[in-house]
């Protein structure tokens, strides 16, 4: 049984499956993921688009179909008891299934930390009990589940081998339709239905202060697997903006970028990985803020910001991802040569400290090994 929540485990789930096939094309994987994992040969039984929200607030909204999915899942682990089950970050989630593994003699690997080193630090003793076998992809995250006593393996950052782009900026602009002698934003408004609701608001006025700032800008969109179009467009359309959408080759698509305003998320990694600048934004609900306010312990949100150690790039949270903050940061990337130059530099910096490539396969040999013991 494997379990992906979200767009990015989505993704992970995927190529795990892909490589975990080529060692044995007789394994069975089936749980919660989307597209990319249905395609990969996995059986969705719930899919990942139902089940990503993100804040206190949220899940309540979501409550049922996310009730419905835990039971249907306790319900196979308890009856079934398959030979592993694959936890894809999700915390929330995960844990509460892993306990019932636990209780059901299922053993349980965790590929990719829940985030306990930045906020609710106690539960790496909750998951000492519940998981037999923790798979980190950040460097300094193997080190704190040592020291807690936690079965740990380092397996490397799977985006270090999703992200291969052979294009320079005006090949992958004009494989796009764009035009390489104007500038080139990217608005990346996340994966989650409840972060377009908040975030694409702000990030399509600040789009349009960036138009009467820059004219002849252009803008270009990545949709994820968990939306669809009418999530988009009709806002897109009302504010009048020209915007360039796919679902595909977003690594191009962030090449031919000049700068690129972001949700926080995995997807900041990726654009660091690819080189260029941006601002990262976040807003959460007013309650789920304040409560986050006090349980995290890191000065940064955005993964390329953590894994730098510093702020790379600018972060603007709640009140601060205002269309007025987010089109002076971005109008500043696009005019400032030498800031630009400063935050490409740091985010190649970034690249170097994931280390090497292969997580994926890795993670596939750890499930190969975890299931041939006894």
């Amino acid at each position: 049984m494997i379990v992906a929540g979200e767009a990015s485990g989505d993704i992970y789930g995927a190529d795990l499956a892909r490589e975990a096939f080529k060692l044995d094309p007789n394994l069975h994987f089936f749980g919660i993921g989307g597209a990319r994992m249905r395609e990969a040969g996995v059986e969705t039984l719930v899919d990942s688009a139902d089940m990503a929200v993100v804040g206190l607030v949220e899940v309540l909204k979501h409550f049922d179909v996310i009730s419905a999915a835990f039971l249907k899942l306790k319900k196979i682990l308890l009856n079934d008891r398959p030979d592993l089950l694959v936890l894809i970050d999700y915390p929330g989630f995960n844990l509460r299934l892993a306990k019932t593994a636990k209780k059901a003699g299922v053993k349980v690997l965790y590929y990719i930390s829940p985030q306990i080193w930045a906020w609710r630090q106690g539960r790496v003793k909750k998951i000492a009990r519940l998981v037999d076998h923790m798979a980190v992809i950040l460097p300094f995250e193997a080190s704190f589940y040592e020291r807690a006593g936690v079965p740990v393996s380092f397996v490397g950052h799977p985006m270090l081998d999703m992200v291969n782009v052979s294009l320079d900026r005006k090949q992958a602009a004009v494989s796009f339709g764009l035009d390489p002698a104007r500038r080139i934003v990217g608005l990346f408004p996340g994966s989650r239905k409840n972060e377009i609701e908040r975030l694409l608001p702000v990030i399509v006025e600040s789009a349009k202060n960036l138009q009467n700032g820059f004219p002849g800008i252009q803008f270009v969109l990545p949709l994820a697997s968990t939306l669809h179009d009418d999530d988009i467009t009709p806002q897109l359309n009302a504010a009048g903006l020209n915007v360039t959408i796919t679902r595909e080759r977003i690594h191009d698509m962030i090449r031919a970028c000049d700068a690129v305003i972001s949700v926080s998320g995995t997807v900041t990694l990726e654009i660091a990985l690819v080189g260029a600048p941006m601002v990262i934004i976040y807003k959460l609900s007013p309650l789920t803020y304040q409560l986050a306010k006090r349980l995290v312990k890191i000065d940064n949100i955005g993964l390329c910001n953590i894994v730098a150690g510093e702020t790379v790039v600018q972060e603007l949270i709640q009140d601060e991802a205002n269309p007025e903050r987010i089109a002076a940061e971005i109008g500043s990337i696009l005019t400032d040569a030498k800031y630009n130059e400063t935050i490409r530099l740091k985010l190649a910096a970034v690249r170097a400290k994931l280390g090497c490539g292969g997580a994926s396969a890795n993670i596939a040999r750890l499930i190969k090994t975890l299931m041939e013991q006894p």
